[in-house]
């Protein structure tokens, strides 16, 4: 949920900085299946009714769906600011792997953000002794903000790269097509 305050926030950025919002339909991602089923099965896996009973598999589904938003970032990084996500999505994963497939999270964090363990797997967990903690989702959104929730390091590098994605894309000039076309016809005549 962090992305999307990045995502507004890069909306308006561009837009202040003479941006266009019709140019982002002109961003080209590959592999966009890849990312929309890594998001889906992550969804699906932290729903409280599958959670209950993935204490085995969560992890490993988890990773592989983390793995597959990867890869389709990966296969985006010559669009501007994609090298930047690909950073922080790689620190996510590696604090993931370091840990059997939970992000450890701060007590403190989960508290700040209003969030209270369901009895199911989820995605972020107080563990006993994490590894790379500092890589946790030791940051937290408070509970009196839209979508409150517990962020990691990597969460702010990957949203400073979609921010970058979004802005950059709508500051793009016009391709030269577009920007070649004549005017249109402004109903003075024809002309001598």
């Amino acid at each position: 949920m962090f992305i999307l305050y990045a995502i507004v926030i890069g909306l308006v950025a561009g837009r202040l900085l003479g941006g266009r919002l019709e140019n982002l339909a002109g961003l080209s991602f590959r592999w966009v299946g890849v990312a929309i089923a890594g998001l889906v099965a992550q969804v699906v896996v932290f729903s409280p009714p599958a959670s209950a009973g993935l204490d085995v598999i969560g992890p490993v589904l988890y990773v592989a769906s983390t793995a597959a938003v990867l890869a389709f970032v990966l296969a985006n990084l010559q669009i501007r600011g994609m090298p930047v996500v690909a950073l922080g999505a790689a620190l996510n994963l590696v604090a993931i792997l370091a840990n059997g497939g939970t992000m450890p999270a701060s007590r403190a964090a989960l508290e700040t953000a209003g969030l209270v363990t369901s009895g199911g797997y989820t995605n972020s967990q107080v563990l006993a002794s994490p590894v790379l903690a500092p890589l946790g989702d030791v940051f937290a959104l408070p509970a009196v903000v839209p979508l409150a929730n517990v962020f990691s390091i990597g969460d702010v590098v990957i949203a400073l790269g979609v921010l970058v994605v979004v802005t950059a894309a709508m500051r793009r000039p016009l391709s030269p097509v577009r920007a070649m076309a004549p005017p249109p016809d402004e109903g003075t005549g024809t002309s001598v």
